[in-house]
């Protein structure tokens, strides 16, 4: 199954965590702005599934009046739109559980 948010690199592309890319000083962004920071990449994501929704429920709506008449391309999208939801749900949730450990440390 493809990853339809993009979230998951090719193995080829993943580096071992804990190591720092040339050019990086402590993990933070490229040096010279050469890559899209984390806001940018979760905003492109929210767009991404917010169209798989509208095209699911754009679907669902053509099939319920008759413009179209493959169902299983209309269930086709709206899994789609379903395992992209759960996907970023679940991105979320480790995003809001890293947050909750980072508040938890003391300086």
């Amino acid at each position: 199954m493809s990853d339809p948010l993009g979230l998951i690199g090719s193995p080829a592309t993943a580096r071992p965590l804990g190591l720092v890319a040339p050019g990086r000083v402590g993990g933070g962004p490229l040096a010279g702005g050469a890559g899209p920071d984390f806001k940018q990449l979760l905003r492109e994501q929210l767009d991404e599934v917010n169209q798989l929704q509208q095209d699911a429920s754009r679907a669902m709506e053509d099939l319920a009046i008759g413009r179209r008449d493959d169902v299983e391309g209309v269930i086709i999208a709206t899994q789609k739109a379903d395992i992209a939801f759960r996907m970023l749900l679940q991105v979320r949730n480790k995003v809001m559980d890293a947050y909750e450990e980072v508040k938890q440390i003391r300086i």
